[in-house]
Order: C-alpha cells, then structure tokens, then sequence
C-alpha cells in the first residue's frame, strides 16, 4: 500500500493544530506506563509527534523522547512548545527516511494520530529494530466517535457533505466494537504480540469557530475544493446559530493498542 500524499497536509495547520486538537485523555497515559511498565528516566521515541500534543504529558512526567516529525512548521511547533525539556529532542525526517544513532535502542517507541501515516511495509520492522526482546510499541488515535445518543447535528451535516460529494462514510461503531485493525497488524508483523487494546470515549463542547478551527487541522478538510469548503463552514454556522447555546458535542474515540516486541 502506497504511502497516502495527505500525510503531508498537516504542516499547513501547524499554528493551530496544538490548540484545536483535543487533548488525549490522562487515563491513556497512566494505562500505558501501567502496562509498559517504563519509568521517568527512559528512553521513548515517538513517531510523527506534530506539535508535541502527546510529547508534553510523557516529556512532564520525566521521560527523555527523541520525536521524529515530518512536518518542517510541525517539528518547530514542536521545538517551540518542548523548549523547557532538555531530554527532548524533535527530529524533522519522516520515520522511514530518519536514520537513527548506530546502536540506538529505546524502552518504548509510540504514535499518537499518526501511525497509519506511516509505510506499512516499513513501520513494524524499524520499530522492532529500535527495541530490545520485551520492549514496546503502542499506538492510539483520536477519532471521531457516534455513542447511541450523538449529537444531530452531525446528521445534518453529513447531508451538506453528500451534496457536495464531499461524503464522509457511515458514522464508525463505537470503539468496543470496531473492527480490531491495529492489533490485526501487530499480529501479523509476526514480532510483536498483543499486550493491551483499551477504548477511551469522551465527549467535548465546540462553537461554530472553535469546530472549523478543529476541521481545518484535519487532512480531508484542508485539502478540499476551496469552494467546497467555504459552502461546508457557511452551513455550519447556519446550523448551529439556530441553537439556543450556538455549540455542538463531538465526541471522541481513542483505542490504545499495546504489543510487546518478540
């Protein structure tokens, strides 16, 4: 499978992806050094860490990270926002091209939103060559999430979104029940086995700004027909002026998926 061109997308919305993207929730973090077993002082190398969104929590809690980043205006995002930590370094290369220190092993390697951006053909074996017998890798994203009582609104626009043909598939399952892909892979590498698959949901409030912020930072949206797009934001303001508070709730998935190295 062909490395998918829109991984190169999120650079535009480096200045804002930091604040209009969610934060991941504390609970994923405290499981994964339960189950990983890592302590502050260890070594991690995260793949593909944007602005630093999931590096802040691991780099606070005392972890050394080196972070490889694709993105030029991502990387200095990142640099910019890890400036006080001295055990963090942001390396601008993408994870297949980037060559690591002869030697070079670490505790834990982890991607967050940002693994399925990488070369399938690729992404296992390096992974599994930067870790010692026991060591691991995890990987989580932030999705978008529809629990039986979701928001209207996002039937309403899905309507705009077909019109334009612009459709964006059938709502996805919650996460207990969505098709198991990650931890198909990690099975499959044949050098990892699967330690942990854990679902977090929660649901955040957004204006009408604070929701086309978030879009723009999403690969689809920015690159969509100009045209296309500024008919969508139009009809997202309309929609959600008629509410009384002027907001909708969307809600999120992330599913954690732990695999030890064989």
């Amino acid at each position: 499978m062909p490395v998918d061109p829109l991984r190169r997308t999120f650079d535009h919305a480096a200045a804002t992806y930091q604040h209009a993207r969610p934060d991941y929730p504390a609970d994923l973090y405290t499981h994964l050094l339960a189950i990983t077993g890592v302590e502050p002082g260890a070594h991690l190398l995260e793949v593909g860490c944007g602005p630093g969104k999931a590096t802040l929590p691991l780099a606070r809690a005392g972890f050394r990270i080196t972070a490889v980043e694709l993105g030029d205006a991502l990387a200095a995002q990142a640099r910019h926002h890890l400036a006080d930590f001295a055990d963090v370094s942001v390396i601008t290369s993408s994870f297949e091209d980037w060559q690591p220190p002869a030697g070079a092993r670490f505790d834990l390697v982890y991607a967050a939103t940002a693994w399925k951006w990488v070369d399938p053909k690729i992404r296992y074996a390096k992974a599994a060559s930067l870790l010692d017998r026991g060591g691991h890798l995890a990987v989580w994203n932030a999705d978008h999430a529809f629990p039986p009582d979701f928001d209207p609104f996002f039937t309403e626009i899905q309507r705009v979104y077909d019109e334009l043909g612009e459709g964006q598939g059938d709502p996805w399952p919650p996460p207990e029940i969505q098709p198991d892909h990650m931890a198909t892979e990690l099975h499959d590498s044949g050098l990892f086995t699967v330690v942990e698959r854990r679902p977090y949901v929660w649901g955040l409030r957004y204006t009408a700004d604070e929701y086309i912020a978030l879009l723009d930072t999403f690969s689809g949206h920015i690159a969509m027909d100009p045209d296309h797009r500024r008919h969508l934001y139009e009809e997202i303001r309309r929609l959600l002026a008629a509410r009384p508070d002027g907001r909708l709730t969307r809600h999120w998935s992330a599913v954690l998926t732990i695999g030890r190295r064989l």
